[in-house]
């Protein structure tokens, strides 16, 4: 669908438009400014630099990090904390997830891993003692809470430590 033009522009005649006559409108571009060119030029001299040091030197940049010669601030903090090295990473089941997987009986880790309970494969169970359980059943696991201990024996449950 065409539309018609205004018609203060009706019967004029216009020239296309090409891209290799474009121009910027006056005062939409800058000129650089050109340092070192002379004292006339406002920016002879030291160009800007100002007078002598590390700064002022050609190949004199120095990183952002460089905090002139201070002690730098990853180094000036304590270091805290300590990293156990013989740490054991658990894969944590609560009780309140063999409630919810309706479990019963002996139970393993591959009974818990089918069911959905445990997803990691290289991890070690511990059991924790979180929510509540009304079923009996026989868990053969590598670590368990004191509560979740308690938990399952009160259901007339046991629980089993795996190396």
């Amino acid at each position: 669908m065409r539309t018609r033009a205004p018609e203060s522009l009706q019967g004029k005649v216009f020239e296309k438009m090409r891209l290799n006559e474009l121009k910027s409108p006056k005062g939409a571009r800058k000129r650089r400014r050109r340092i070192g060119r002379g004292e006339g030029s406002g920016r002879g001299g030291t160009s800007g630099k100002g007078h002598k040091g590390q700064k002022s030197r050609s190949g004199g940049n120095i990183p952002p990090w460089f905090e002139g010669g201070q002690m730098p601030l990853a180094r000036r903090l304590p270091i805290k904390g300590f990293k156990n090295p013989n740490r054991r990473a658990y894969e944590v089941i609560n009780v309140s997830d063999l409630e919810r997987s309706g479990l019963e009986g002996d139970v393993t880790i591959a009974v818990l891993r089918a069911a959905g309970v445990v997803t990691r494969s290289r991890k070690p169970v511990k059991l924790l003692g979180m929510g509540e359980i009304s079923r009996p059943m026989n868990l053969r696991i590598h670590a368990v809470s004191e509560t979740a201990l308690k938990k399952i024996e009160a259901a007339g449950g046991s629980v089993e430590l795996i190396k």
